[in-house]
């Protein structure tokens, strides 16, 4: 019962359920490429750039999506995002929300 409220308030707020079955393995394999600015762990050395580690999955999913769609822009993350699938973002997500924070 509490999965299926959590399933329909995501719904209703514009999430979508598949958001929640990302492969963190997968994830990880993808993520190299953001190391150079989000850091090898997630953790951004330069305060510019945000931490990813710890980072809610379906607000990370929501935001790498808007920078593909275009609904973000930003000139360095457009194009790092522009080839990724919908699975390629959730795997991410499912990656960076699984490590420490680093607080």
């Amino acid at each position: 019962m509490k999965k299926t409220l959590l399933v329909t308030a995501m719904i209703a707020a514009g999430f979508s359920p598949a958001v929640l079955a990302g492969d963190a393995a997968a994830g990880k394999a993808k993520a190299a490429v953001c190391a150079g600015c989000h850091g090898p762990n997630g953790i951004s050395a330069n305060p510019m750039w945000p931490n990813l580690a710890g980072q809610k999955e379906a607000y990370l999913a929501k935001q790498i999506k808007a920078f593909r769609d275009g609904q973000r822009k930003d000139p360095s993350m457009s194009p790092m995002v522009a080839g990724l699938t919908d699975a390629d973002i959730e795997n991410l997500a499912a990656y960076f929300a699984s490590l420490p924070c680093g607080k």
